[in-house]
């Protein structure tokens, strides 16, 4: 279904209205931004989105309604691995708390942009080579695989993430060896004036790695959510929509991150099945097949992998949790 561009002009407009909202009335300048003022506002972004994917029902329709819904929780789901990244930047940088938010604020702005340019190039690519589709369903195949291999390999690592340092990564280096910079974070500025010369301060080298990682990430959702709609309208918007929240859930759960031990499994698995379900269902279209993913049955199987991830991590946290407390209780008898 082609979807009329005053629904563009009414999505982009309202996303301006929500983009300065968020910048001049949620937020104040230098403001932390605490737990229970993050989980009220992640709750706001969501059900801004499905007060939206209401009206894309009542105005286009059942099907593309359950596009958007599932194209949403996909990409919600998979920028989640986003929030591991940002607590890594933030913590090599040395980034206040107080600063994250307005670095954030920019890269969702950079990644309106550059996910346009994804969403339009990989519909381009679908619709002038069919089966463009087998490559993107192996690649999220093989991603999905990889990141269990990575994961597996960073559980037996001693060091794990949280010692990682983004200062050692060649990007990083490569970005500090052809920009001025200085490491003075004395204002929340992301360039600053130095005996005459204008140096980049370290959150606009966060802000570059963030633009970066979103990128990179965009290059697994997007095939991914192409794998539910090729509707330029309901890409675009479920994938704004997803990022658009991203910032306030990073807030809402930066300390509790570590908790959700099994969720890149559980990631892992959805890019596994989404890969495997573009190919199986592009076969079946061209060699009418009656095994057929439907939207819905994708749904449900994203979100019940979503579920038994989070769940498995809160029973492993607190069996954790108990031990930690017998045992010394043991050690005393």
């Amino acid at each position: 279904m082609e979807v009329g561009s005053m629904f563009w002009v009414g999505f982009i407009i309202l996303i301006i209205f929500l983009l300065a909202l968020d910048m001049f009335v949620f937020h104040k300048k230098g403001e932390v931004v605490r737990v229970k003022k993050a989980l009220w506002l992640s709750l706001f972004w969501i059900s801004l989105a499905l007060i939206f994917n209401i009206g894309v029902y009542f105005f286009l329709g059942k099907d593309l309604a359950l596009e958007f819904l599932t194209a949403y929780l996909i990409e919600k789901s998979l920028s989640v691995d986003n929030l591991f990244v940002f607590i890594l930047i933030f913590s090599s940088f040395n980034i206040k708390p107080s600063y994250q938010h307005n670095v954030l604020f920019w890269g969702i702005l950079g990644a309106l942009v550059f996910r346009a340019i994804f969403i339009f190039a990989g519909i381009a690519l679908i619709e002038s080579f069919a089966w463009i589709m087998y490559v993107f369903g192996g690649f999220l195949l093989l991603t999905g695989i990889k990141m269990v291999i990575d994961h597996l390999r960073e559980k037996n690592d001693e060091k794990g993430h949280t010692d990682k340092d983004m200062n050692d990564n060649k990007f990083v280096k490569f970005i500090r060896r052809v920009l001025p910079m200085t490491d003075d974070l004395s204002e929340e500025k992301f360039f600053v004036k130095i005996d005459g010369r204008r140096l980049a301060t370290p959150l606009f080298l966060a802000l570059i790695v963030i633009e970066m990682t979103d990128l990179v990430f965009a290059v697994d959702s997007i095939p991914a959510v192409l794998a539910v709609s090729t509707n330029m309208f309901i890409v675009y918007t479920s994938n704004i929509f997803a990022i658009l929240g991203l910032r306030s859930l990073y807030f809402a759960l930066r300390g509790v991150m570590d908790y959700f031990y099994y969720l890149k499994y559980g990631l892992s698995l959805i890019l596994i099945f989404i890969g495997s379900k573009m190919m199986i269902n592009h076969y079946s279209q061209g060699h009418d097949s009656i095994f057929y993913i439907s939207t819905t049955a994708s749904l449900f199987i994203i979100i019940s992998l979503l579920v038994a991830s989070i769940v498995l991590s809160v029973v492993r946290s607190k069996m954790i949790q108990k031990r930690v407390v017998v045992d010394p209780i043991k050690k005393e008898l």
